[in-house]
């Protein structure tokens, strides 16, 4: 866990956490280059008291902050509306990932558990089209609408459009949202990029 002095409200939180004695700092955080990153601490909890305070208060919350993001997240992407769908995402990913958890596979499994809704039955990895998507997002009902996910890892902010394009492109040249067509009655593909706590979700 890593802890970075911003005025916001979640900053606001770990700060009481750090101050009142239910985080301690352990060691100062680096860049690549070895360079010290001003105001960034690795923190850790003390005891196991205090495991369990978080355990039964600070990640319920958590819990319940992720979930009621995940329902919204879903719907805006049933219904097209990728501005929603990136602001939710966003936030999401401000509140609870580090800047250092920044490489694929960690992108790929955050959205497997954050998607894993009561409602849907997440699958990754699997044959469709002509090729294998990154996750799958399968309602109920063969009624309701599937979704297909592409992700992709920016080097950089910059790139971060271009990836999510390349990322929805894929969905199409490999046809993974036809093989899904013969199960469920809608289908909707979107391509995601990741770069630390930024993304860019685009429609395929």
């Amino acid at each position: 866990m890593n802890f970075e002095n911003k005025n916001d409200m979640n900053d606001d939180v770990y700060s009481f956490l750090l101050y009142t004695g239910y985080l301690k700092i352990k060691d100062k955080v680096y860049d690549d280059k070895g360079r010290e990153i001003p105001h960034t601490y690795e923190l850790v909890i003390p005891n196991q008291e205090v495991h369990c305070i978080y355990k039964d208060i600070f990640m319920k919350w958590f819990e319940r902050y992720q979930r009621e993001r995940e329902y919204s997240f879903i719907e805006a992407l049933i219904k097209n509306d990728e501005n929603k769908a990136n602001r939710i995402l966003q936030d999401v990913l401000m509140q609870s990932i580090s800047y250092y958890d920044n490489y694929e596979t960690f992108y790929h499994g955050f959205l497997v558990g954050f998607l894993s809704a009561d409602k849907y039955t997440v699958k990754s990895n699997r044959k469709s089209g002509d090729g294998r998507f990154d996750i799958e997002v399968l309602p109920n009902s063969i009624l309701d609408t599937a979704i297909v996910i592409e992700c992709k890892h920016s080097k950089s902010i910059k790139e971060l459009r271009s990836d999510s394009a390349k990322a929805a492109q894929q969905i199409i040249t490999q046809k993974y949202i036809e093989g899904l067509e013969e199960e469920y009655e809608k289908v909707v593909g979107y391509g995601i990029s990741f770069y630390k706590k930024q993304c860019i979700v685009k429609k395929a």
